[in-house]
């Protein structure tokens, strides 16, 4: 796999983020920013921005602070919190990639976490189109009813009081995804059915205004085994999404040649032949391949 150029992004706080371009082969057809699930390096989704390099889009990766290449030297009172990623970090990505390829469409492929961070960003309004996978920020109602009570324990019982302990959550050492600054660890553990429960009563008018600010269509695909993204969950996430066009995708391992994807599989590269071919659809002719289910203005069916 050929890699890509190493680049440095500022945010409007001063700090630095690290993260990779992937130029386009043959004419550009858009320039994609690609953001990472909680606790997840950039690296992971590498084949896959290659893939779409060869398919004629620039796209950036990058670590939010805290992760990868945008790890400070102390994480332990860093004061990062997980709302920076999105504010502060998707905000300074976005705005990075626009002045590298100015005049293409700006495109988002956000997993996990990173489906849901774009509405935080206040240049989130130049975004073309959206691809979320797996996207939903983890309210724990929401979580696989088979699955419910260990994520629970393991989320929001363990992980608090290991942060607690330690001043950040060491999750690269219990094999628990990468350690998280405290701040965002805090944020993930106690947050309620509403996002902006965990903001200041004079934040949450403004918060939501954002959301409603992003107008781009957005397809939600998530499988129907992901113990996080479970139908309630993506379409909570997508319910602050009041003025964007939105469509969820569930597909099933079995519909892709699999017995189990879950969460993080998608992004595998044994899924270039189907479900990444897929994406280029949605991304360069805003196609949905997969005719999902296009929720209406109210976020219901």
């Amino acid at each position: 796999m050929r890699p890509g150029e190493g680049v440095r992004i500022p945010c409007t706080d001063g700090v630095l983020l690290g993260g990779h371009i992937w130029k386009a082969e043959g004419a550009l057809r858009g320039a994609v920013v690609v953001n990472p699930a909680t606790g997840v390096l950039a690296r992971y989704y590498h084949r896959y921005a290659r893939f779409l390099a060869r398919h004629g889009f620039d796209v950036l990766t990058y670590d939010y602070r805290g992760i990868g290449r945008s790890r400070p030297q102390r994480l332990r009172g860093c004061g990062y919190r997980w709302r920076d990623w999105g504010i502060l970090d998707f905000d300074a990505a976005l705005r990075f990639l626009r002045t590298s390829c100015p005049g293409v469409p700006l495109l988002v492929v956000g997993h996990s976490i990173g489906g849901f961070l774009p509405g935080y960003a206040e240049s989130a309004p130049s975004i073309s189109r959206i691809l979320t996978v797996g996207a939903q920020y983890a309210y724990w109602r929401d979580y696989a009813a088979q699955r419910r009570r260990m994520l629970f324990l393991r989320w929001h019982v363990a992980m608090p009081l290991l942060t607690a302990a330690f001043g950040y959550f060491p999750g690269r050492h219990l094999g628990w995804l990468e350690d998280l600054p405290a701040g965002v660890a805090n944020e993930w553990s106690f947050r309620g059915p509403r996002i902006e429960s965990r903001h200041a009563p004079g934040e949450r008018a403004e918060l939501i205004r954002r959301f409603a600010a992003v107008k781009a269509p957005i397809l939600a695909v998530a499988t129907t085994d992901d113990e996080y993204a479970t139908p309630a969950a993506v379409r909570r996430a997508l319910s602050y999404y009041r003025s964007a066009r939105r469509t969820v995708a569930l597909l099933s391992p079995r519909e892709l040649g699999f017995e189990a994807i879950g969460h993080f599989g998608l992004f595998h590269a044994r899924h270039e032949a189907t479900f990444w071919r897929s994406t280029l659809a949605w991304l360069r002719d805003g196609e949905d391949p997969w005719k999902g289910e296009q929720l209406s203005p109210c976020g219901t069916r």
